[in-house]
């Protein structure tokens, strides 16, 4: 049997599948396997709609470049933008709304 694996990192990990990241990145992200998303993600049977015209983007910030990146008028058209926090930092996801 495996190290178990806190419950913040299993939240975050389908949050972030949720939100259209790959296992792959996820694992980068939160430095858990790829494999472990995969069988949460089957676990809990998450759903995440479909959707192939666009893939999020990500950036992790922190608290100072968060902020500088909000006090920009053009970063805030014409995209969906979720900001979660991540340990010490804030993940930023943001995908075109209005992408062809």
């Amino acid at each position: 049997m495996g190290k178990q694996i806190d419950d913040y990192f299993v939240n975050k990990a389908l949050q972030l599948y949720l939100e259209g990241l790959t296992y792959r990145e996820i694992e980068r992200i939160l430095g858990v396997s790829h494999v472990s998303v995969m069988n949460w993600v089957r676990k809990y049977n998450i759903k995440r709609p479909y959707n192939s015209k666009y893939h999020p983007t990500y950036k992790i910030l922190n608290h100072t470049e968060l902020q500088k990146y909000f006090q920009n008028p053009e970063n805030l058209k014409g995209a969906g933008q979720l900001v979660t926090e991540l340990g010490d930092k804030f993940m930023l996801i943001k995908w075109d709304r209005f992408k062809d």
